[in-house]
């Protein structure tokens, strides 16, 4: 039995971590295991399940790159059980990947999930892109992406990339579960005729959600009957309550916090919303053409996204908040794609985790 080792920060309900896990409860543990490289000492969402799994994970610290470079290179040279490392952490991969190669690590993987970054059009960030990519380049072995477009960003010389969708276990997905969606969302106030808007992801600046909110703000001035769910934690989380009841949008907006139940949120929703200031292929999109969800995501997103089942639509952060309702407004009639084509769709495009999950036994046994 090999075991990987993931240099993910922290392994908490995020697109990336989720990818994982998907990964992780369909591998065959008998062949390969996986482990995990924290660099923070928090409880993360998924720590307990990693570790009935039979995970192990390990915690680095350090104030600095450079501090955690030289904690991790120990580690590889204390630790002789890695098979190989997989590095997830984008340009800070360039550091894990050269503590693997001095620590002796033989299969060293770097792991692209994103299309764009926010530093990509400061000078110091397209110097640390550019020394990052060069590194990556010279210390990974092996290469994955989620897509075409995020292979090209993080390794944009490189020709042997292996492309590795964010698949899904979709018999959680395509199954048609509705029920009172005020149990659902907590909330007495949802009627068959509330459009329900949900944004799922961290409370991070990211992902846009103070757009949702001035959104909300505008929907609620139109006397539209909706209803706004924000599912994620983060450091925001505070900020974005306060900005609620700046708004007076309290009884319009919730946030739920973490949640687990993602499928049933999902197929309770009359749509969902993505206005992020850039993405790479989050797995959130996935899930949500998988439950037949139709959402209205900005055009700084990876046109990858658009699996062609007539349930993505792009909006132009720029474009005025009046284009935005009419896009929500048309959205939430448009009727359902039927299970049996998602399903047929989303397979025939790699998104099906049982399929996906023997192409990364494969490419492991390729060291």
């Amino acid at each position: 039995m090999h075991r990987i080792l993931h240099v993910v920060g922290r392994m908490n309900r995020a697109g990336a971590e989720t990818m994982l896990m998907n990964l992780y409860r369909k591998l065959d543990r008998t062949r390969y295991q996986f482990d995990f490289l924290y660099f923070t000492d928090e409880h993360c969402d998924y720590d307990d399940e990693i570790k009935s799994l039979g995970g192990r994970i390990f915690r680095v610290s350090g104030k600095n790159p450079l501090s955690r470079t030289w904690a991790t290179y120990k580690l590889f040279k204390n630790e002789k059980t890695f098979y190989a490392i997989q590095c997830h952490q984008m340009f800070s991969n360039a550091f894990h990947l050269l503590a693997g190669y001095h620590g002796g690590i033989e299969m060293r993987i770097a792991h692209s999930h994103n299309t764009s970054d926010a530093n990509s059009n400061k000078l110091i960030g397209k110097i640390y892109h550019s020394i990052s990519k060069k590194l990556i380049s010279k210390y990974a072995t092996h290469f994955i992406a989620c897509g075409d477009i995020a292979g090209k960003f993080l390794f944009p010389k490189e020709e042997n990339v292996t492309f590795l969708p964010n698949a899904i276990d979709l018999s959680a997905f395509i199954t048609e579960t509705r029920i009172n969606r005020q149990v659902v969302f907590n909330n007495k106030d949802i009627d068959e005729n509330t459009i329900v808007i949900t944004q799922i992801g961290r409370l991070s600046p990211v992902k846009n959600h103070r757009f949702t909110l001035k959104l909300a703000e505008y929907l609620k001035s139109k006397n539209f009957n909706f209803h706004l769910a924000i599912v994620g934690s983060g450091h925001l989380d505070q900020e974005l309550r306060e900005l609620v009841e700046k708004l007076n949008l309290e009884k319009q907006v919730t946030l739920y916090g973490t949640r687990s139940d993602i499928a049933t949120i999902l197929k309770n929703s009359s749509m969902m919303i993505m206005p992020s200031l850039f993405e790479g292929f989050p797995v959130v999109l996935v899930e949500s053409q998988a439950c037949g969800t139709p959402s209205l995501i900005s055009s700084n997103i990876s046109p990858e996204v658009d699996l062609k089942m007539g349930l993505i639509e792009f909006c132009d952060l720029n474009d005025d908040l009046e284009n935005w309702f009419k896009k929500i407004n048309s959205i939430s009639k448009q009727p359902k794609v039927e299970a049996t084509t998602r399903e047929k769709i989303l397979s025939e495009k790699g998104f099906n985790i049982d399929l996906s999950v023997k192409k990364l036994e494969t490419f492991y046994g390729k060291k």
